[in-house]
C-alpha cells in the first residue's frame, strides 16, 4: 500500500471544532465487515452491539497540560514550547517542541509565567524543531510539576484552529483517564460518558484497562510513499496482568473484544505470544499497522473519522478493510460526519 491510497478530499467544515455537547450523543457509523453494511447511529447506541462477557479495551493515560508559552531572554520573542517528554527528574530535562525553532538555540534562555517564576535553557538541538530543556527552578520536584501545571495548556491538536476554553480541560480528556503522560487524547475513549460506561457495566460488558502514553509521532505525518519505509516515534505502554487476563478468557470463550481506539489497537498487537494471546507487558512500543495486516487479539474496533493519510487511517483500513473503509469515509463527508479528534466516531463489527 502506498500513501498516495489514503488522499482523499475532506472539506474543511467537517473538521470538528468541538466536541458533541454530549459526550455519548456524537453521530456513529457501525460497520459490519461480514454483511458489508453501514449503520448511522448515536454513540451511545453502541450498548446494543454487545452483550455480558464481551470486552472493551480501554486506554486510561491522562492527558497533561503540555503547551506553554515563554519569552525568549533579551528579544523578548513569544516561543510555543511543547512538552514532549521527561528524560530526567532530577536534572528537569525535558524533550520538548519549539516554535518558531529558528530562534531558539543552545544556550538560550527561556523565561515562563508573569512573574518569570520559571526559566528554561537550551542544552541540545534534537530534530529541526525539537530541543532539550533544562528548567531552573529552586523548589521541590512536587512543587515543580505544580508549576508545570499551572503554566501549561490543554494540548488541543493545531487543526482545530481555535483559542483552548475552559471547558477544552474536561472534554480533551477520557472519564476513565488515570496516569499522566499523554500530549494527546486517546479520541475514541471521549465519547463515553459516566452513564453510558455504567450502563455496559450493568450489561456484564468487561473492561479491560491499559495505558499507551500519547506522543506526538501518533499524528506525525506519514512523508514517505512507500509505507514500509515509515518509522513511528515510540510511546510507552503497560500491559497489566489482570487486563491481558480479562481479555484471553473473553478471546478462549469467543466473546467480542473491542479495541476502544487506535491506541489501543497497537498497544495489545505490540504484545502477542506465539499461541496468540495477549501478555502483560510494561516498555516501549513503535508499531506501525497498515494494510494488509492480521489482528491477533481485537475482533471489533471503535475510531474516530480520520484526516487524510494519516497513520490513523492506515490502521482502521488495515483492520475494517481498504476498500470498506475508504468507501465508508465517502459516505461519511456526503452525510456530513464530523472529523479528527473532536469528531465523529465509528465502529467495526
Amino acid at each position: 500500500m502506498k500513501l498516495s491510497h489514503f488522499e482523499f478530499e475532506l472539506p474543511e467544515e467537517l473538521l470538528a471544532k468541538y466536541p458533541a455537547e454530549h459526550r455519548d450523543e456524537s453521530r456513529l457509523m457501525v460497520l459490519n465487515r461480514k454483511e458489508g453494511t453501514i449503520e448511522h447511529k448515536m454513540f451511545k447506541d453502541v450498548i446494543n452491539y454487545f452483550d455480558e462477557g464481551d470486552v472493551m479495551m480501554l486506554n486510561n493515560t491522562k492527558v497533561f497540560p503540555a503547551r506553554m508559552y515563554g519569552n525568549k531572554e533579551k528579544t523578548g520573542a513569544r516561543i510555543e514550547v511543547f512538552l514532549l517528554r521527561e528524560l530526567n527528574s532530577e536534572n528537569r530535562l525535558w524533550d520538548v517542541l519549539v516554535d518558531p525553532a529558528r530562534k531558539i538555540r543552545i544556550g538560550n534562555k527561556l523565561f515562563f509565567g508573569d512573574d518569570d517564576s520559571l526559566v528554561a535553557e537550551v542544552i541540545d538541538n534534537t530534530t529541526s524543531r525539537g530541543r532539550t530543556l533544562r528548567f531552573l527552578f529552586d523548589g521541590s520536584y512536587e512543587e515543580f510539576r505544580a508549576k508545570l501545571l499551572e503554566l501549561g495548556e490543554t494540548p488541543l491538536p493545531k487543526e482545530i484552529e481555535r483559542e483552548v476554553e475552559a471547558s477544552d480541560e474536561e472534554r480533551y480528556q477520557t472519564i476513565f483517564a488515570k496516569h499522566e503522560g499523554a500530549v494527546a487524547a486517546p479520541t475514541a475513549g471521549l465519547h463515553f460518558s459516566k452513564h453510558l460506561l455504567k450502563r455496559l457495566e450493568i450489561k456484564g460488558v468487561d473492561f479491560a484497562e491499559m495505558t499507551l502514553h500519547v506522543g506526538l509521532g501518533t499524528f506525525s505525518s506519514v512523508e514517505v510513499e512507500d509505507l514500509s519505509k515509515h518509522k513511528m516515534d515510540s510511546e510507552q505502554i503497560i500491559i497489566p496482568e489482570a487486563s491481558a487476563n480479562i481479555i484471553n478468557k473473553a478471546k478462549t470463550e469467543k466473546r467480542r473484544v473491542c479495541a476502544v481506539g487506535t491506541t489501543v489497537m497497537r498497544t495489545v498487537e505490540s504484545s502477542v505470544s506465539s499461541n496468540q494471546e495477549l501478555k502483560a507487558y510494561e516498555g516501549w512500543t513503535n508499531k506501525f499497522i497498515f494494510p494488509p495486516y492480521d489482528f491477533s487479539i481485537a475482533n471489533a474496533m471503535i475510531t474516530n473519522f480520520h484526516t487524510p493519510k494519516s497513520t490513523l487511517l492506515m490502521q482502521a483500513a488495515a483492520f475494517g478493510g481498504y476498500d470498506f473503509i475508504m468507501e465508508a469515509y465517502k459516505v461519511a463527508v456526503k452525510e456530513g460526519y464530523k472529523f479528527s479528534t473532536y469528531g465523529d466516531a465509528m465502529l467495526i463489527i
